[in-house]
């Protein structure tokens, strides 16, 4: 019985797996003819690739431009400072004790006090008013704590909460963000990137599009061979599987051609960069398209044509009945 029973147990395993081999082997054809048939018809095939590529190639470059003018964005962190004036009748120990306490926020990365002696002695140096201020009779320059935020947390209008929230805290009398323009950038970057999304979204929506008209006038045009398909019992996911393949090598290529398309932008554009730079004593250039980068935007392209199909043959694959 037990040597019945591996015997059984064989025969299954062989049967399971000359199935799958099979299938395999089914997809490999599938996949190859629906690649022949794009190559048939170079001309319509290569409209349709340039239509995905110039769609995903707009909001992949403005993404890739919008990373660099984030990594440049970076060098300006070292720069923002907030100082926070201290009101007169706070002791250097209150003062150092709240810079401390500040200091254990996420919001920010570090903290220096300044007590009124050394703001004294540093106005003096760099003033030129030594004589005037020493005719005084009580220091009229308050403690201040200079913190450093963390930009990478409170961007934009969080930034400026902030500020309104250290302003707020008894000991201080004014809170000030010396270098305001940052959080404009920081702002301004926000709104492009939210711009880029809903350009991103409706472009993504044209590909489904066209994607999923090309392969309506494929079904059409095959609606005869369909039928008879249908009639010598093919099923529905048989006779799909021809279009999900030309939708994915569609939207393979589409996304090809976005790189292309994006590089050679790059290429443009290196030398005006540059020159710019150079105006500004920078060392900046852009960037090359990173790996994530291209496997991301290769499998968008292919995602969207691969959906593009599936809607398009989910909607009319079933109008086509044999009668």
């Amino acid at each position: 019985m037990s040597r019945q029973r591996q015997n059984r147990r064989k025969s299954h395993a062989q049967q399971s797996s000359s199935r799958l081999q099979a299938y395999l082997s089914h997809h490999r054809e599938v996949a190859a003819f629906s690649l022949g048939k794009l190559l048939k018809a170079p001309v319509a095939s290569f409209m349709t690739i340039a239509v995905i590529g110039i769609a995903l190639a707009l909001p992949g470059a403005f993404y890739h431009f919008l990373k660099n003018a984030q990594a440049v964005s970076q060098s300006w962190d070292d720069s923002a400072q907030i100082s926070l004036y201290l009101s007169h009748d706070t002791s250097d120990e209150q003062g150092k004790a709240i810079a401390a306490a500040l200091t254990g926020r996420a919001e920010i990365i570090s903290t220096r006090y300044i007590s009124q002696s050394e703001a004294l002695a540093e106005f003096k140096q760099h003033s030129g008013f030594g004589g005037i201020l020493d005719a005084l009779s009580t220091n009229p320059l308050p403690g201040v704590i200079i913190a450093k935020p963390n930009l990478s947390r409170p961007r934009s209008t969080q930034l400026t909460h902030l500020i309104s929230e250290l302003e707020r805290m008894p000991a201080v009398e004014l809170a000030v963000f010396d270098t305001e323009w940052v959080a404009r950038m920081y702002a301004i970057l926000d709104v492009v990137q939210s711009v880029i999304a809903i350009v991103a979204g409706l472009l993504c929506l044209a590909v489904l599009l066209a994607v999923g008209n090309t392969i309506r006038l494929d079904i059409l045009a095959r609606k005869e061979e369909i039928i008879v398909i249908k009639l010598i019992g093919a099923s529905d996911a048989f006779v799909r599987r021809p279009f999900l393949y030309g939708g994915f090598w569609y939207g393979l290529f589409g996304g090809l051609f976005a790189i292309l398309l994006i590089s050679l932008a790059l290429i443009l554009l290196e030398g005006p960069i540059q020159t710019l730079a150079k105006l500004y004593n920078s060392e900046f250039s852009l960037r090359i398209l990173s790996p994530a980068m291209l496997l991301t935007l290769l499998g968008s392209s292919s995602l969207l044509g691969l959906l593009g199909a599936w809607l398009a043959v989910s909607r009319h694959l079933a109008q086509i009945k044999p009668s």
